[in-house]
């Protein structure tokens, strides 16, 4: 299991990096052609809009991996006892549907059925819209993963 995690956590690290990279290579470059050579880059804007969406469901992803989403605990942070449980198990069930529902198969039916192009690159959406589905698995996954470590640390305590 910790081999799992750690495959995880390394491939979305080098993928948030790599994006934050890109971002600030073409960024400077846009400035660099706009500024110095007066004949600003005309794929540049399009690409760094695309990478910081995608950028930005990576560190969706990343972070429900890590537990430091944003949560809203105004309610659960008074809770006790076994209503504390049951709303803790409600509030990770609907975590899931949503994710489930709106970027697993929400985002793989966009990505099916698009069949428009960007229109400065020219690159199918569809093969950018798969980033949704795609971080939906890693939330699942990233989900998965804490409730067997959470149930392993249990199982452990109780021996």
């Amino acid at each position: 299991m910790k081999k799992i995690e750690k495959v995880l956590d390394a491939v979305m690290r080098f993928l948030m990096a790599l994006a934050m990279l890109t971002l600030l290579v073409f960024g400077t470059w846009q400035i660099f052609t706009r500024w110095v050579l007066g004949n600003p880059s005309t794929f540049t804007d399009e690409l760094l809009r695309y990478v910081l969406i995608i950028a930005g469901f990576i560190g969706s992803a990343y972070c429900f991996y890590r537990d430091e989403h944003l949560a809203l605990t105004l309610i659960t942070d008074k809770a006790k006892g076994p209503f504390k449980v049951i709303l803790d198990v409600f509030i990770e069930i609907c975590i899931l549907f949503f994710v489930a529902y709106v970027f697993i198969y929400g985002g793989w039916k966009l990505s099916v059925t698009a069949t428009n192009v960007s229109s400065v690159m020219h690159i199918p959406m569809k093969s950018l819209y798969l980033v949704e589905p795609i971080c939906g698995v890693l939330i699942v996954l990233a989900r998965i993963l804490k409730y067997v470590q959470m149930l392993t640390d249990k199982k452990g305590a109780n021996k």
